[in-house]
């Protein structure tokens, strides 16, 4: 059966705390370490790199911890494979952010590099936290030679994604929460039907309860076929 990605929009902003590490547990600590403090500033400028394949939330929890800055009034630098033309350092960035840098062309790369260097300079003042996430360890990455040396330098996590097991135990809890039942037979539905990423799934979910509470009807296959069709 052919999966389906979706891109349903309706999911809460991404957060530290609705990610539910499984075996990444260390990872989602130091994270969490950094922007702990409270004050818009990562508590410590060692650059740290996350790696792993897609869909073990790398780019969620870069934008979870960006989300988290910004709540606490910091203000970051993004940069992912979609930015095609990449800004100027800003010294009033408390953070650089690079994500996807497996995918960056050479233009995206020149501009990683000017913001890894500006950010970790005394130069600029206080030296800024780098975060980065790629599908591979920095030694792998096909990139240039300063850029990827740089993406090594400090904290380096490989992310896993979660057993299926873990996933439908996440599924489970999060219906749970939102006072929803979840049969099996629609959580089976959901995962040979759709994306199996986490973050995709309780996209799905979400997506699924809004429309189960505006119709007035249970969770069901039915139901969710329903919603494929008429949204």
């Amino acid at each position: 059966m052919k999966q389906m990605a979706l891109d349903l929009g309706l999911a809460p902003g991404p957060s530290l705390n609705r990610f539910f590490p499984g075996s990444n547990q260390a990872a989602l600590e130091h994270l969490r370490l950094q922007v702990g403090e409270g004050w818009g500033m990562p508590r410590s400028p060692v650059p740290t790199y996350l790696w792993g394949e897609t869909g073990c939330g790398k780019s969620y929890l870069l934008r979870a911890v960006a989300e988290a800055l910004r709540e606490q009034g910091g203000s970051v630098g993004w940069l992912d494979a979609s930015t095609r033309f990449p800004s100027a350092f800003n010294e009033r960035w408390s953070a650089v952010i690079l994500d996807e840098v497996h995918f960056y062309n050479p233009v995206q790369q020149a501009a990683a590099f000017n913001w890894f260097v500006n950010a970790t300079s005394p130069a600029t003042g206080a030296r800024r936290w780098v975060l980065a996430a790629g599908e591979l360890p920095p030694s792998d990455l096909k990139l240039r030679d300063d850029l990827r040396t740089r993406l090594g330098w400090g904290e380096i996590y490989q992310l896993h994604l979660l057993t299926e097991e873990q996933r439908r135990g996440v599924l489970k809890d999060e219906a749970q929460q939102r006072g929803l039942t979840l049969p099996d037979d629609v959580m089976d539905y959901m995962l040979k039907r759709f994306s199996r990423d986490l973050g995709s799934l309780m996209q799905l979910l979400d997506h699924l309860d809004n429309f189960a509470l505006r119709n007035k009807r249970a969770l069901t296959i039915p139901l969710l076929k329903d919603m494929l069709e008429t949204e």
